[in-house]
């Protein structure tokens, strides 16, 4: 868990905060100095992460991102606490699998919900609870997969396509008011999530084709993560940060 960036006097929301590299940006940023309001769907998560954490900075938010609502009622909440938001983190996502003749209503819906509108929902709950007189920063999730064709994850590279446009275009339309867009685009990172859909075989021929020889890890991506939520980054808006390996490059 790095710390090299120091955070403290922010506040940040990280959606999707119960594992994966959600809860890792979240243990990192609250290690930084930083408060961090935890959301995520699942209570059972979040109390997870806080017994383990111990962080009296970090403030579980129990909300579904697809529910405009809640995602404005629980940014409410944490800006409550502190008196604004400086950052949000829209990390929530779906990760399903499945060839384009099996795709359900009801995945599709649910996917595109979490992974657009979550993210959407986001936005509006940043620019409702900032200080506009020190302005703020946004990250969207996305993944290599926005920009290169694989089979079965078609609806899952929408929603990452989704979020390269919307940082690019998040970019020239906040950055006049303050606000840095960015996103992380990760690469082939076992999270819990992840490994519920790739089989270990998968895996080991990822880890052959990478040109670093090896996977992700999530502190690959908190590290990028810090460093762009953090002052050093200040002049860097609409970038999308490619945590892959050098996959992305090797095409």
């Amino acid at each position: 868990m790095g710390t090299a960036f120091d955070l403290h006097g922010k506040t940040i929301l990280v959606t999707g905060a119960g594992r994966g590299i959600g809860r890792a940006v979240a243990l990192a940023a609250a290690a930084s100095g930083a408060t961090v309001g935890a959301l995520d769907v699942d209570a059972a998560l979040l109390q997870l992460l806080l017994s383990e954490s111990r962080n009296e900075r970090i403030v579980p938010l129990v909300a579904d991102v697809a529910d405009r609502e809640a995602v404005m009622a629980a940014a409410g909440k944490l800006a409550g606490v502190t008196g604004c938001l400086d950052a949000v983190i829209n990390n929530a996502a779906l990760i399903h699998y499945d060839p384009i003749e099996q795709v359900s209503e009801a995945t599709l819906d649910r996917m595109l919900a979490v992974g657009i509108k979550g993210a959407v929902w986001g936005v509006q709950a940043l620019l409702a609870h900032m200080d506009r007189s020190r302005g703020a920063v946004l990250i969207n999730m996305s993944s290599p997969v926005a920009e290169r064709g694989y089979p079965r994850c078609s609806v899952y590279a929408m929603t990452k396509a989704a979020m390269a446009s919307l940082t690019r275009t998040m970019a020239a339309e906040l950055g006049p008011r303050g606000i840095r867009t960015n996103a992380l685009a990760p690469g082939s990172i076992p999270t819990p999530g992840a490994v519920a859909m790739t089989t270990p075989e998968e895996y080991r021929r990822r880890e052959g084709s990478i040109p670093l020889r090896r996977l992700g890890r999530e502190e690959d991506c908190t590290n990028s993560l810090l460093f762009l939520l953090s002052d050093q980054a200040a002049f860097i808006n609409g970038a999308i940060l490619y945590v892959d390996g050098g996959s992305s490059a090797a095409g």
